[in-house]
C-alpha cells in the first residue's frame, strides 16, 4: 500500500472514531430523568452537600475520582466497582491506592436515596458526573451544565490507571502527550489542573523534591530541596513530612493558602515557587503552559470559563450508553456476576 493510501485509511479511521464520539454524546441530555426520575439532581445535591459540611475534603476527593473515572475508559463508573476475591478492578491499582474513601462514600449514599427514590433508573457515572459539578460550585467554583444518561460500566480494568493516568512526576512533555492523547490541548491540561487548588496528597508523592541526598560520587552536593520551590514553603513541607516514611498518611494540601476554596490561588501559588507536585510546578516553568497560568492567575473569571468548559469536555469521554452499558443498583458492584477486567 502507497503512503497517501496510508494516509488516507488513517484519516477515515479517525473520521469515524470522532463521528461515533459524537453520536454517543448525542444520546446525552439535560433532561435525561425528568420522567423517569425528577428529583435526581436535587437528592444527589443534598446528600453530597451534607457530606461535604461533614467532611470538608469530599469535594476535593469526589472531583478526584472524577477525573480518574473518566481519564481511564471513559466516564462509566469503573473506577467506583470494588474488587472480589474472583476478579480485580480499576482501585487494585498503584494509581488508586490513594483515592480518598470520603468520595466513594458520598456516591453511595446518593446512589442508596436514588435507589429509594428512583429504583434502577440513575447511573452511577451520572452521579459522579452530578456529584462532582454540585461540589465544584458548592466550593467556589463554576456551575456548568451536564448532559445526562451515561451507563455503568460492564467491566473494570486494574492495569488501565496505571497505564493511563499520569504520575505526580510527570514532565510536562508528558502530560501534553498523555492530554493530547485523549484530545484535549495544552489550555485544557493547564485548566484541568486548577482543580488542584482542592485537596491534599500524600507526603510520598513528592518527597523526592524536599529530601535530597548527598552526593556520594564526590562532587557538589544537591540542593536540599527542588531549587524551583519557595525556601520557606520547602522547609515547612520537609517539617511536615519528616515521619512520612513511618506514617504514610501524612499528607498536604496542595494548595496552601486557600484549601478548602475553589478558586485560582492555585496558579498565583505556582508563581511564588508554591507548587506541591513537581507537575504542578513545571506548569510555571515550562515555555508550553506558562502563558496559561500567568493568565489564571490573573483572571480568576478566565479560569472558571476555560475550567467549566473542559471538564464539561471531560465529561462526555467514552461514556457507555444503550446496551454498552448498564444501570448498577450499587456503585461498587456489578449487577450480574462479576466481570474480570485484567
Amino acid at each position: 500500500m502507497d503512503t497517501h493510501r496510508l494516509h488516507t485509511s488513517a484519516l477515515f479511521l479517525l473520521l469515524l472514531v470522532i463521528d461515533a464520539a459524537m453520536v454517543t454524546e448525542a444520546k446525552l441530555v439535560p433532561n435525561y430523568y425528568r420522567k423517569t426520575c425528577p428529583r435526581a439532581e436535587r437528592i444527589v445535591t443534598d446528600v453530597v452537600s451534607q457530606k461535604q459540611l461533614s467532611h470538608p475534603t469530599t469535594a476535593a476527593g469526589v472531583l478526584r475520582v472524577f477525573f480518574h473515572d473518566c481519564f481511564v475508559s471513559g466516564c462509566d463508573a469503573s473506577v467506583l466497582v470494588s474488587p472480589t476475591a474472583f476478579a480485580r478492578s480499576e482501585r487494585d491499582a498503584a494509581q488508586s491506592q490513594s483515592l480518598p474513601g470520603d468520595a466513594f462514600e458520598a456516591v453511595a449514599r446518593a446512589k442508596t436515596a436514588l435507589e429509594l427514590a428512583c429504583p434502577g433508573v440513575v447511573s452511577c457515572a451520572d452521579v459522579l458526573a452530578i456529584a462532582a459539578r454540585d461540589l465544584v460550585t458548592m466550593t467556589g467554583g463554576p456551575f456548568y451544565p451536564l448532559r445526562l444518561g451515561r451507563k455503568d460500566a460492564l467491566a473494570s480494568s486494574s492495569a488501565a490507571p496505571d497505564a493511563e493516568l499520569p504520575l505526580a512526576n510527570s514532565t510536562v512533555p508528558r502530560l501534553v502527550a498523555m492530554f493530547a492523547a485523549k484530545g484535549f490541548t495544552v489550555q485544557e491540561l493547564v485548566a484541568l489542573s486548577g482543580a488542584h487548588t482542592l485537596g491534599f496528597a500524600h507526603c510520598a508523592e513528592f518527597a523526592d523534591r524536599i529530601f535530597r541526598r548527598g552526593n556520594k560520587g564526590g562532587g557538589a552536593a544537591p540542593a536540599p530541596h527542588d531549587p524551583a520551590m519557595n525556601p520557606a514553603y520547602a522547609k515547612g513541607l520537609h517539617d511536615a513530612c519528616r515521619n512520612y516514611q513511618r506514617d504514610p498518611t501524612i499528607a498536604v494540601f496542595n494548595d496552601v493558602m486557600t484549601p478548602g476554596k475553589f478558586d485560582n490561588m492555585y496558579f498565583v501559588n505556582l508563581q511564588r515557587g508554591l507548587g506541591l507536585l513537581s507537575t504542578d510546578q513545571e506548569l510555571w516553568t515550562d515555555p508550553r503552559t506558562r502563558p496559561f497560568v500567568q493568565r489564571y492567575a490573573a483572571n480568576q473569571t478566565a479560569f472558571f470559563a476555560d475550567f467549566a468548559r473542559a471538564i464539561v469536555k471531560l465529561g462526555v469521554m467514552g461514556v457507555k450508553t444503550g446496551r454498552d452499558g448498564e444501570v448498577r443498583r450499587r456503585c461498587d458492584m456489578f449487577n450480574g456476576n462479576p466481570v474480570p477486567g485484567g
